[in-house]
């Protein structure tokens, strides 16, 4: 075996084989002197990734939001009181550019989630601020999430949890150090 190839692959139909052993297998059937072993582990972060999209999106849509929606809100209730930023600072937070940013504040405003806020420290500034209404959505929106996710994460132990935050949090250092 190639000492880059993980000495845990399963055997093609194995019980508890998943889709990304069915490709990785394929893959190296196909192509055998090219190391796949990367879509072992990136490609189920990539899957992984879609399925919790579409799950969050589902509970966001039972509180009437949008993920970006939740994004923004979220960022704002995070600054604690009065739960506002710049629009500048919620680019930061939220990894999208001016352009977009403005378009998002526009519709959070017109629906009654977000204001916008002369900044007392610069005349030309604003602060954009979550509302009432909106601190209300993403409250309850949040622990909607928490409570399905929480669901989500069950069949692992704590420590297995622990252990999964802590090599995902060093494959993801280099990219949030990039940003």
């Amino acid at each position: 075996m190639d000492s880059n190839e993980p000495a845990r692959r399963k055997p093609a139909g194995a019980p508890g084989q998943d889709e990304v052993d069915r490709l990785v297998t394929a893959w190296r059937r196909e192509l055998p002197d090219l190391d796949v072993s990367p879509f072992e582990v990136l490609s189920r972060v990539t899957r992984l990734a879609r399925h919790l999209d579409r799950a969050r999106r589902l509970v966001f849509a039972t509180h009437d939001l949008e993920s970006w929606e939740f994004d923004v809100l979220t960022a704002l209730r995070r600054a604690g009181t009065p739960y506002e930023l710049s629009p500048g600072r919620l680019l930061t937070q939220t990894l999208v550019t001016s352009g977009t940013m403005t378009n998002r504040i526009d519709r959070l405003a017109a629906k009654d989630l977000v204001e916008r806020r002369p900044d007392p420290a610069d005349r030309r500034g604003v602060r954009v601020r979550l509302t009432p209404k909106g601190r209300d959505r993403v409250d309850t929106a949040l622990a909607d999430l928490l409570a399905h996710e929480r669901e989500l994460l069950a069949g692992l132990p704590a420590a297995d949890r622990d252990q999964l935050a802590d090599l995902l949090r060093r494959l993801l250092g280099p990219f949030d150090e990039r940003s």
